[in-house]
């Protein structure tokens, strides 16, 4: 069994935000995606609403290198947006925009899923935020996948915010989790005894119509189907790129214990997929503020307490994949809230959801 690379790879989702009304806007309709394939190449990418854009990282041997990675794409989608009169926002709902009025962006796969889909699909205005890490042997990847689940409802809370949609206060700190639900084969998936497994199962939903490809399959933690990692993706998109980098540090370093614990032949304990889809409701719900369940001592405790032992439990690998530094700004989380929260504060103190708009695009830019 050989070591797994640990590498990283990004994917951020912005919002194209219109200075003046502060909703977002079509960048069809300017050259901002156009312009940043001209300078950024394939990283960066168009998704499904029109006022999204979407940046990914090469594959990057360590924390650092995402980071400066990252921060680049950052700044250079940022500085194209003002060039053309817009603003981006990292936040995964738009306090107030309405998906309606929202331009579908024209290409075949995207026509597809909406055909496929409808309202579900044209509804699903969100934003995420999307971590790989190299695993090259399959066999490996699933058994971390088994084992990291029990975590997803964990890095959610830390992630949260999205706590408004269509203009009201949704009381949820990842609403974005509640859109996507909507959509077939999401959520966290259940354990698989092999690869072997995993991929029959995938061959018998296209052998029926089900999907066309493994891309179909859009759960919070995934062997991706054409890289050689574990996709990450139950995410809330951070405001700040400090807290993006702070997550993947965190991410990282849990898929580098778990893959220490099974080369030990020592494994995490399973948990059904209902047990940890309870937990992941309480994330989306309540975020840092809430209870998560210990199912192995069958009690309540509150998430930060959680999130201490989560960080202990990842201590030993920490300093070995350098990133002590991105897994300490997880304690300014924990002191300052998860963008749900900071929002949420905005908004007591204004009433005013143009002035949260305004709060995210700072925050956004924070750092660059």
């Amino acid at each position: 069994m050989s070591h797994p690379s640990l590498s990283l790879g990004i994917e951020e989702e912005y919002q194209v935000i219109d200075p003046e009304t502060r909703d977002l806007r079509s960048h069809v309709e300017t050259e901002l995606l156009e312009q940043g394939k001209r300078q950024l190449r394939e990283r960066v990418k168009a998704e499904l609403h029109q006022s999204v854009v979407e940046v990914g990282t090469g594959i990057c041997k360590n924390i650092t290198e995402a980071r400066a990675d990252l921060l680049e794409l950052r700044q250079s989608m940022v500085g194209l947006a003002r060039q053309n009169g817009l603003r981006l926002a990292a936040a995964s709902t738009h306090p107030f925009a309405d998906w309606k009025s929202q331009k579908i962006y024209p290409d075949p796969r995207y026509d597809a899923i909406v055909e496929d889909m409808q309202s579900v699909a044209r509804s699903n205005l969100i934003f995420g935020l999307h971590v790989h890490v190299g695993i090259e042997d399959r066999e490996t990847a699933i058994h971390i996948m088994n084992a990291a689940r029990y975590f997803v409802p964990h890095i959610l809370t830390l992630s949260t915010n999205s706590p408004f949609w269509l203009g009201i206060n949704t009381g949820l700190k990842s609403y974005r989790c509640k859109v996507f639900d909507k959509f077939p084969r999401t959520n966290i998936p259940d354990y698989f005894s092999s690869y072997s497994e995993y991929e029959n199962m995938i061959k018998l939903l296209i052998q029926t119509n089900c999907i066309d490809n493994a891309k179909k399959i859009w759960w919070d933690i995934r062997p991706h189907p054409n890289f050689p990692t574990l996709e990450f993706r139950v995410m809330d998109l951070p405001m700040r790129l400090d807290e993006t980098i702070a997550i993947a540090a965190l991410i990282q370093a849990t898929v580098a214990k778990l893959y220490k614990l099974y080369s030990q032949n020592q494994g995490f304990r399973l948990y059904r997929r209902m047990l940890i889809m309870e937990n992941k409701w309480r994330a989306a719900r309540y975020g840092l503020d809430g209870k998560l369940i210990d199912f192995g001592k069958r009690i309540e405790v509150p998430i930060r307490d959680l999130i201490y032992e989560y960080l202990h439990l990842i201590d030993d690998v920490v300093d070995e994949l350098g990133s002590r530094k991105e897994i300490n700004y997880i304690h300014r989380i924990l002191e300052h809230g998860s963008g749900a929260d900071r929002q949420l504060r905005v908004f007591r103190e204004t009433g005013d959801l143009k002035k949260v708009v305004d709060y995210i695009i700072e925050e956004t830019e924070a750092g660059l």
